[in-house]
């Protein structure tokens, strides 16, 4: 006799099966794309060969105590040769030179493999530094510190001290770039041998400068003081060794517009806007206008609106005047509408019923969790009433019934406070 499931299963998978099957396509959760990210610059290619031969030192460091291991090791330095300048030992060494990700590192080893080997076998003695061998004199793709450019030219301030030494030649090291130098702070000028707008000289030897800020609107200056001001910046006057600031608005210096008025600021000026009141002003607010705008009028020393509901403004038929700042407006009284500039009164549709505003896709929902709640309810009698499937089932029941509404809470609300 085949065993017997136990008491209860069949039905429950039965109702879980149509519960699955009468969900709405829009709970399958679908995987989103990884977001895409931009892909990283590819490094410069002196750069990939300093990474190549960094990683072949160090695979030489690494192999150097290593030899054939073919068990008569002293014949085989006496015989062949030596492991520390075998084939053996820079293939090993080759193998491990670039990471599996690095692409750039593969493609400059494919194209430099024979220049390696003949550096390997021929060159080691004459040329010792691979990096200065490979990257600058075969390849060419790198220059000495302190060069830069095709031709390998000097940085400015010279190849022991390149910006002297207190900047960034672009593109030193490299075949590229431009050779300008990137001050620090406070630095300035062709090499950085100066000191920057707004520093001074505190310190200066035949190998070091330090340059120090002025006093702040001190565009030069002779010390840190407020008095020790030679030029000033930009919207400040130098008058006794000290810089002061201009005041734009009170001269011709300021340019706003006609609905503007000037603010005065540390070593500049804002133009900030009048009052919607005003047509021209000479400072925030309505009571610095020179002039009212439409719909406003002078009262005392300040321009307020006009109420243009106080006199028949809107002569139509079940309309009324609403005031707005500087104007007016004319609207429909409640219950009317405006229907090509006339205000008619508001007819409400009557609705057709609840079922009649649902979707062709609600409506497929709906049939397909009363078919799923049939079968749950078939099920649970199957089972004989059991208390633990009768739960299954009310819980399922809730928690459809929960996401359906969810979807329509408010039109499923109107439909039941209309009573339809």
């Amino acid at each position: 006799m085949a065993p017997r499931p136990p008491r209860g299963l069949v039905p429950a998978l039965f109702c879980s099966l149509s519960l699955f099957l009468s969900l709405p396509s829009l709970v399958w959760l679908q995987p989103s794309p990884p977001p895409q990210s931009s892909p990283p610059p590819e490094p410069h290619p002196c750069r990939t060969c300093r990474g190549l031969v960094d990683s072949f030192n160090k695979g030489l460091e690494r192999t150097i105590r290593d030899n054939f291991g073919g068990g008569n090791t002293a014949w085989e330095e006496e015989k062949l040769s030596k492991y520390k300048d075998s084939e053996t030992r820079l293939v090993e060494v080759l193998e491990s030179v670039c990471s599996k990700s690095d692409f750039e590192c593969h493609r400059l080893l494919e194209l430099s493999e024979e220049l390696v080997e003949s550096w390997w076998f021929h060159k080691q003695q004459e040329a010792p530094d691979l990096f200065q061998w490979l990257c600058s004199d075969s390849l060419k793709l790198c220059c000495p510190s302190g060069t830069f450019g095709p031709s390998c030219l000097p940085c400015p301030g010279g190849t022991e001290r390149p910006c002297s030494g207190y900047g960034q030649c672009e593109g030193e090291g490299t075949r590229g770039g431009s050779g300008h130098c990137d001050c620090q702070a406070g630095y300035g000028g062709e090499a950085c041998g100066q000191c920057g707008l707004g520093y001074f000289e505190a310190e200066r030897n035949t190998s070091h400068l330090v340059c120090s800020a002025c006093f702040g609107p001190c565009a030069r200056c002779s010390g840190p003081e407020e008095s020790n001001c030679l030029q000033c910046k930009k919207g400040w006057a130098l008058h006794h060794l000290k810089c002061v600031d201009i005041d734009e608005c009170g001269t011709e210096r300021a340019n706003c517009g006609a609905d503007q008025f000037c603010v005065n600021t540390e070593g500049s000026y804002e133009c900030r806007d009048c009052a919607k009141a005003c047509l021209g002003c000479m400072g925030a607010g309505p009571g610095r206008c020179k002039k009212c705008s439409p719909g406003y009028q002078q009262v005392g020393s300040k321009c307020l609106d006009v109420d243009e509901c106080e006199t028949e403004v809107c002569p139509g038929e079940n309309e009324q005047c609403e005031n707005t700042e500087g104007g007016y407006r004319c609207v429909c009284t409640k219950g009317y509408k405006q229907v090509e500039g006339i205000c008619v009164k508001e007819q409400i549709p009557e609705s057709a019923g609840f079922f009649s505003e649902m979707t062709e896709d609600e409506l497929v929902v709906l049939q397909q969790m009363f078919f799923g709640v049939i079968i749950c309810a078939l099920a649970t009698l199957a089972a004989k009433g059991d208390l633990v499937f009768t739960a299954i089932f009310i819980g399922a029941v809730a928690a459809m019934t929960g996401y359906w509404l969810s979807e329509r809470s408010d039109r499923v609300l109107e439909g039941f406070i209309k009573g339809r």
